[in-house]
């Protein structure tokens, strides 16, 4: 059975036979944060694919935050960079919604859990990231329940 962990390598292989510098770099660096996530804690463990699927998903916002970073202090080249790694790691992640997509999902999840009102925001934002399940980013969840909540 193939684990994404596995897709990873594959893919890096071919990049590095391919000579396709930035691909190879993406993905060594991926590789060791799922590496680093593997080791912490206790014992040494293999990570389910979902858990990989966490780890590239951080990664992939890092490099978002860091290429904003780098084109609001104007250094376009590193920003550049970090814009390309991050298309390379999105290849590997689930397809995300869209804002109507996300309204349409969380107003499900909300009614389903019956929540109304601002004080079951916790409560709410369980449900509305397990619903949404790793297609949006934490920040536009959690816009997107105190909306929906503030508004119902």
């Amino acid at each position: 059975m193939s684990t994404l962990k596995d897709l990873l390598t594959a893919d890096m292989r071919s990049a590095l036979k391919a000579r396709d510098e930035l691909t190879t770099s993406t993905l060594r660096m991926a590789l060791a944060a799922i590496g680093n996530a593997e080791v912490a804690g206790a014992e040494k463990r293999e990570l389910s694919d979902d858990e990989v699927l966490a780890v590239l998903t951080r990664e992939a916002k890092k490099r978002r935050e860091a290429a904003a970073a780098f084109a609001n202090a104007g250094r376009t080249e590193q920003a550049d960079r970090e814009r390309a790694e991050g298309k390379v790691l999105e290849r590997y992640l689930p397809k995300q919604l869209s804002d109507e997509e996300l309204a349409e999902v969380v107003a499900g999840a909300l009614a389903a859990g019956g929540f109304t009102g601002q004080r079951q925001m916790g409560p709410a934002m369980k449900a509305a990231q397990a619903a949404v399940a790793g297609r949006a980013e934490g920040s536009r969840v959690a816009a997107e329940v105190r909306r929906q909540l503030a508004a119902g």
